[in-house]
């Protein structure tokens, strides 16, 4: 059986393989292939999005090193759920070829959550001052 790593490897390859004239509609996406590309490009984005709420919750306590410890520690933490629950996700699926879309929609649901778990938690006052960040 092929980890979900390879496969995530070969999406990302065929993505790569991809002419940068050729855009891919997500809307009109209907081969595999292409839905597994389309929720990888999702998934980047939401990965991107959060290191950019994390680096700046860590940002916003650089001068109380226990909390900006802290938030890296839970990160770590977080990243190891996520890819143990998704890894349950793409095994109860792994009898089909949805498995792969399932597990990236999974990491990618997780990964938005934990985006505005960031901004709730480090990017927002509790009087009327505006978050560091908007919500995402």
């Amino acid at each position: 059986m092929m980890s979900r790593m390879k496969v995530y490897f070969y999406c990302l390859f065929a993505l790569c393989l991809s002419s940068p004239s050729f855009a891919l509609d997500c809307q009109q996406a209907y081969t595999t292939i292409e839905v597994n590309q389309c929720a990888q490009q999702e998934l980047l984005s939401a990965e991107k999005k959060m290191q950019r709420y994390l680096a700046q919750s860590i940002a916003q306590f650089r001068d109380d090193s226990l909390v900006a410890e802290s938030i890296e520690q839970a990160q770590h933490a977080w990243l190891a759920y996520r890819k143990t629950h998704c890894d349950s996700v793409y095994n109860q699926w792994r009898g089909g070829t949805i498995r792969t879309v399932m597990a990236i929609a999974c990491e990618t649901k997780l990964t938005q959550q934990r985006t505005r778990e960031l901004w709730l938690n480090y990017l927002t006052f509790m009087d009327s001052t505006p978050p560091i960040l908007p919500e995402p």
